[in-house]
């Protein structure tokens, strides 16, 4: 069953109903869903889909042949093409008046190793295909060659297409369609050791307790995703040992250069080097607080996989234990009890997107255009007057460019209620917010409610949200 993506497939729909030459770019990280996607677009439609492999330049050629005579001679078998001008030719000689799909999947497969291919392409789109109905749908992993090699200014292709989409993990409330009969806690979960990243949410048996799926997938030897994050890095990196080491020390909360530097030994040019490799890839991300953004000090280096924060979490201490067929002992003694406290940054941002996804249509009483988190230094009077500095972050922080506001908010997935301390510490950080930004409103977001305090709290300022406000 395909879930969600009702935008992708109204942008595609789109681009394929005008006629004429057209070409669209979809792109991502790996297991996100684009061939899904595609395929489910193309399904009732005349296409020729082709998926690259790295088999180099004429074994590719060779395929992708088989592939256009097959939808315009299936059975032929004779038919070969000696070069990529060959093959293209055919397909204007063969497509007529017809509305034709031409799908290369893993373009950078093939373009990589055959370096004439988006010229070629550029040509034809240009010159021969220029009156036909033919729509062109490129799509690859590789986010720094799609970027670089396909979209920039530099690529042949440059100024060709009419769209592109660059595909992102499910949202927690896409996320949550995968396990519909799940608990509102469950889904959290849920969306929280996958990422929202299609292939991992695909493998939940919503049949099963979330507690069954994660022992199944990450506590034996032949689950899914015991093995998934060395797979990854196998695929996009040489050197798996250093960028081990850097994601390690990220997942453990490391995440300023020279500290993940001097901690695994390296110099920070080359940690930065596979930190940028890191985020073309898109398992990582750079934070920045959100009042200060230009301020380079202020720039954390964070996971952006959730599926990895929880892998690197969890399973290298219990790799001995899994592989004696004991995961599940591991899983219900040591991972179980501290799963709340692994979800909360991911509870955090579920929480910041519930926020732009309402301060968008002015639900706070203002135009919300970015939501992101802020920390910084406060300064603590102690009892007997002496001042001293300490850290201080706010959860969510979310601005109206266009008001001057903001609105800030606490959040805490854990089995126990907020207290007036939270409330405290939330209403004394907001006065560190920029100056130029009046907050209008103070939110909290609970797990498990609120302790009576709360009950005569008369301020139409500050909003009590729990987890099932977000599925609302």
């Amino acid at each position: 069953m395909f879930i969600g993506r009702e935008r992708e497939l109204a942008s595609l729909k789109e681009f394929y109903d005008k006629d004429g030459i057209g070409m669209t770019v979809i792109y991502g990280r790996r297991r996100i869903g684009k061939s899904t996607l595609i395929a489910e677009f193309v399904k009732d439609k005349k296409t020729i889909f082709y998926t690259a492999t790295k088999v180099g330049k004429t074994r590719n050629l060779e395929l992708f042949s088989r592939q256009v005579v097959d939808l315009f001679m299936l059975g032929m078998e004779n038919i070969s093409f000696g070069t990529l001008e060959a093959v293209f030719d055919f397909i204007d000689k063969n497509i007529g008046d017809e509305k034709i799909i031409l799908v290369i999947d893993e373009l950078p497969y093939w373009a990589e190793k055959d370096e004439a291919l988006l010229s070629v392409l550029q040509k034809y789109i240009d010159t021969v295909w220029n009156d036909k109905n033919l729509k062109i749908i490129l799509c690859g992993s590789a986010l720094s060659f799609m970027e670089k090699k396909v979209l920039s200014k530099k690529s042949p292709l440059f100024g060709r297409r009419n769209s592109q989409i660059k595909l992102e993990a499910f949202n927690y409330l896409d996320a949550a369609k995968f396990v519909p009969n799940y608990s509102n806690e469950d889904k959290a979960i849920c969306y929280g050791i996958t990422g929202g990243v299609a292939k991992y949410l695909s493998m939940i048996d919503s049949n099963k307790s979330i507690d069954e799926n994660i022992v199944r997938l990450f506590f034996r030897t032949d689950g899914y995703l015991y093995d998934e994050t060395r797979n990854l890095l196998t695929q996009e990196f040489s050197d798996i040992s250093l960028v081990n080491n850097i994601v390690e020390q990220i997942a453990s909360g490391e995440n300023a250069l020279n500290i993940i530097a001097a901690k695994i030994g390296e110099k920070a040019q080359t940690v930065l080097y596979s930190l940028e490799k890191l985020r073309n890839v898109g398992l990582i991300e750079k934070k920045k607080c959100i009042t200060d953004e230009k301020n380079k000090k202020k720039t954390q280096y964070v996971l952006k996989d959730y599926m990895f924060k929880f892998w690197y979490e969890f399973i290298p201490k219990a790799t001995s234990v899994i592989e004696m067929g004991q995961g599940e002992i591991y899983y219900t003694k040591v991972v179980k009890p501290v799963l709340h406290s692994f979800m909360g940054s991911i509870f955090e941002e579920m929480c910041r997107y519930y926020t732009l996804m309402k301060g968008i249509t002015g639900e706070y009483g203002c135009f919300i255009t970015s939501v992101g988190t802020w920390w910084g230094v406060e300064n603590i009077t102690e009892k007997d007057g002496e001042v001293r500095a300490q850290s201080a972050d706010i959860d969510v922080v979310a601005l109206s460019e266009v008001d001057k506001k903001a609105v800030v908010g606490e959040c805490k997935f854990k089995n126990e209620k907020i207290d007036k301390g939270i409330y405290d510490t939330l209403i004394r950080r907001s006065k560190l917010i920029s100056a130029k930004y009046k907050v209008s409103k103070y939110i909290f977001f609970s797990l498990s409610g609120y302790t009576d305090w709360y009950d005569s709290l008369a301020d139409e300022d500050v909003l009590l949200l729990t987890l099932d406000s977000l599925y609302e």
